[in-house]
């Protein structure tokens, strides 16, 4: 009996030793996990994004201390850990696991694990609703999935894209790195608009506006007549148009928007939003 118990733990002794050696084996090889440009992820081959356009992207977005920024499929980190260089708080979503974990030595090498977060996920699915800046390394087809979630962040937030532009949006300012930048040097900075689309009341008439992203038409009906407006434009909830001679600039706040008359009239105009209700109970 002694000699079976005895056979009986050096048996669990072994199994131990052998899920301890496992586990510190495992460990080892995530520690020497090394990514490859062009190794194939979810959903968009990884290749990653040169220093110096890293860091035209983030001197493009204007990031600050203040901002919170956010990179889908953020790869080995790059983007979130300057961002966390530079005060601001930042969180990777990343689906490969191994991609998770490198990151997290890389920002803790580098200091910054108290700011740059990553988390194992879905970049489709992830929550990107408080952050004030997006900069990705995404295919054009990847972005386009994702604008109806980039437009309901909020207004004045900044997406920063390298290399790969969103269809139907005129980005608001494209810039080029120099230095090694090889293929990718090209980095294109969009500023979410309000949501300006609808009716609006103003004292004497109503403006009718339709918007794609941040350009504006529509028209401005006053007295029994109508004039289009010309080129109108959003930056975030700042609003500029032109009716006739006068110029309409002013800034969007929810369902109210006011500003300043330039041109052939001056002062002060305001516009409410016409809600649902309103329209219907106006209908003959």
């Amino acid at each position: 009996m002694k000699n079976s118990r005895r056979v009986i733990k050096l048996m669990l002794a072994s199994c131990f030793v052998s899920i301890v050696a496992s586990t510190v084996l495992a460990q080892e090889i995530r520690n020497r996990y090394e990514p490859i440009s062009g190794q194939p992820g979810k959903d968009v081959v990884w290749v990653p994004t040169p220093p110096v356009l890293v860091e035209k992207m983030l001197d493009m977005a204007r990031v600050t201390p203040q901002d919170y920024v956010m990179d889908l499929g953020s790869g080995d980190g790059r983007n979130v850990i300057a961002a966390a260089k530079r005060g601001a708080r930042a969180l990777g979503v990343e689906y490969n696991p191994d991609m998770v974990e490198l990151s997290r030595r890389i920002a803790a090498k580098e200091g910054v694990a108290d700011k740059a977060t990553f988390v194992q996920g879905d970049m489709y699915e992830a929550d990107i609703s408080r952050a004030t800046v997006l900069a990705l390394f995404l295919l054009t087809e990847n972005l386009n999935t994702l604008v109806p979630k980039f437009q309901d962040l909020n207004p004045g937030s900044r997406i920063v894209v390298n290399g790969f532009e969103i269809d139907g949006w005129n980005a608001d300012e494209i810039g080029r790195a120099d230095g090694e930048c090889g293929s990718w040097c090209t980095a294109y900075l969009y500023i979410v608009p309000a949501r300006v689309v609808g009716t609006w009341r103003l004292p004497k008439g109503h403006l009718t506006l339709e918007q794609k992203f941040q350009e504006l038409t529509g028209t401005l009906s006053s007295g029994g007549t109508s004039a289009p407006i010309t080129n109108g434009r959003l930056r975030g909830n700042q609003i500029s148009f032109t009716v006739g001679g006068t110029d309409y600039i002013g800034h969007v706040y929810g369902d109210t928007m006011s500003g300043d008359l330039k041109g052939s009239a001056t002062g002060d105009w305001r516009a409410v939003r016409k809600t649902a209700s309103q329209r219907v109970s106006q209908r003959p």
